[in-house]
């Protein structure tokens, strides 16, 4: 039987990164969150990010955090599950950049009932690497 998209176990080499690139996780997001890459761009933080929450790891979430905005602890909600990311536009963001937007669309499933987050995230570098700052409100 297929594993179903959602939480997902980080050390596993061949599922498809929950993020949609189509790439196992291992050569996507799972170097990113093992800290042995980094996010080339603001998209690529937002995925990882997403990626994050769909294999519950809620460490790399706090460390992708911006220092000035990241919450002491996150609990993450077992019963929620990521199933989709849809990234709908990004402003900046890019490579010789300092500061970015992401708005996307995440798909998720809880208590068997679908849902979506709506946002636009905004993301800087710190300390050389790209961090999310926050959401700009709708």
């Amino acid at each position: 039987m297929a594993k179903r998209a959602g939480r997902r176990s980080a050390a596993d080499p061949i599922e498809t990164c929950p993020c949609g690139s189509g790439v196992p996780y291992a050569d996507c997001c799972g170097p990113v969150h093992q800290g042995a890459s980094t996010a080339a761009t603001a998209e690529a933080l937002m995925r990882s990010r997403y990626s994050a929450f769909a294999v519950g790891d809620a460490d790399y979430l706090l460390r992708s955090w911006h220092s000035s905005t990241r919450p002491v602890r996150l609990r993450l909600d077992p019963g929620q599950r990521w199933t989709r990311l849809e990234i709908l536009g990004t402003d900046r963001g890019g490579l010789f950049d300092t500061t970015g937007t992401v708005r996307f669309r995440a798909h998720y499933r809880q208590a068997g009932r679908p849902g979506s987050l709506d946002e636009q995230s905004r993301f800087v570098r710190e300390d050389g690497r790209w961090v999310y700052l926050d959401a700009l409100p709708d």
